[in-house]
């Protein structure tokens, strides 16, 4: 126990020991705590006053964070996984600090999943004295379990210097991580009763935007964190960032090959699935896919991405940026356009689309998860600074 507290203190980076870097980390925790209170005022008090989720459309925002937070954990776990598992390879020098934050962004999901759920205590129960094998809601929220559970055995094995276990773990946290973004799609996917989300696509999609989530976060973070040393990336570090830029751009364009093919697809299945996908072209909800799913979440980036040739550090980050709110986005219209349709359209003078605002509550969660995840990673980089420049291993 001794030698592994020893080589722990091992990766502190002093040079970020500074009151600026301590007092917005305690900001953001302060958010973070704002939530938790918010939870257990939700828990006490009903979801009712504070939530805008109706009988009729039940999975709002915190839903799509959720999703958001769990795709990018998923993501940078594979890249983690990739470079780690085949050594010498470009993502090298990216992959400590991928794990970690695999870890920062899965427990900002749980965050958003952990006020959402009316009793959240149940589900822990439950899943366990009461698994239902026949559930894709089980299989997730287990293989997410034991993903985090393999994330930080992974990050202990890194920091104490124990590299065969780490791999091995990590390896197997990858497997679960997979398993459970398949399974998040799935849950959608296989409700027949909503054709928006209906069809084999949402599993796969999913995993595509997870491998493209996960390499503009670790573009963006890795570029904030020389931003906070004052230093210049260095040319190993630089030809990494180069190679997730060009994972984010290939599944940028695959993301907008799947976005065309899902429109072709829904336009001729059936009166319900058309009445969905208008409500994203000319509805209420058009901006949302226009402006921040199409162009800043997919054009812009794809422009910055080719047109710098990859060769402008900031120009990634910036198009990074755009990609994750762009990934917020899809997962907001797909989580609440799935539901705005009438189950029983045409029935009793239903509208023909169901309104749903999120609420400043809701709104806090999303900035909760946000916060959280920031913190995470300016403690990461106060603590464990040194283990992210560690790829030789």
């Amino acid at each position: 126990m001794a030698n592994a507290l020893s080589a722990l203190t091992t990766w502190v980076e002093p040079r970020l020991a500074k009151p600026g870097v301590t007092v917005i980390a305690l900001g953001f925790l302060g958010v973070v705590l704002a939530v938790l209170g918010l939870g257990v005022y939700g828990f006490i008090h009903g979801h009712e006053g504070i939530y805008a989720v109706t009988r009729d459309i039940p999975w709002g925002i915190l839903i799509s964070n959720y999703a958001s937070f769990a795709i990018i954990s998923t993501g940078l776990v594979l890249i983690a996984a990739i470079s780690h598992a085949f050594g010498g390879n470009p993502l090298a020098p990216l992959a400590n600090r991928a794990v970690y934050l695999s870890i920062i962004t899965i427990f900002a999901a749980f965050l958003s999943i952990g006020v959402e759920l009316e009793s959240p205590h149940r589900m822990l129960l439950y899943n366990i004295i009461s698994p239902n094998f026949t559930s894709n809601i089980w299989w997730m929220g287990t293989l997410y379990g034991l993903a985090v559970g393999c994330m930080l055995l992974e990050f202990f094995g890194i920091l104490t210097e124990n590299w065969r276990m780490a791999l091995y773990i990590g390896v197997l946290g990858a497997l679960a991580e997979v398993g459970a973004n398949s399974n998040l799609g799935a849950v959608f996917a296989t409700l027949a009763a909503r054709p928006f989300w209906y069809g084999a696509q949402l599993p796969v999609f999913f995993l595509c935007s997870a491998v493209m989530s996960g390499a503009a976060c670790i573009i963006l973070f890795t570029h904030f964190a020389y931003k906070l040393r004052g230093e210049e990336i260095d040319e190993k570090n630089f030809i990494a960032l180069r190679t997730a830029g060009k994972i984010v751009a290939l599944c940028l364009f695959l993301i907008a090959i799947a976005t065309v093919w899902r429109f072709i697809v829904l336009m001729t299945d059936g009166e319900m699935a058309k009445i969905a996908a208008m409500n994203l072209l000319k509805g209420n909800l058009a901006t949302n896919f226009w402006v921040f799913e199409t162009i800043i979440g997919i054009i812009i980036p794809l422009v910055l991405l080719v047109g710098t040739q990859l060769n402008n550090i900031t120009a990634m980050s910036a198009a990074s940026l755009m990609a994750l709110v762009g990934g917020f986005f899809q997962r907001y219209d797909l989580v609440v356009n799935g539901q705005t349709v009438p189950g029983f359209l045409g029935w009793d003078n239903l509208p023909t689309y169901l309104q749903y605002m999120p609420s400043p509550a809701e709104l806090l969660v999303v900035a909760g998860s946000i916060s959280l995840t920031i913190a995470g990673f300016l403690l990461g980089e106060r603590f464990f600074g040194k283990v992210f420049s560690a790829s030789e291993h």
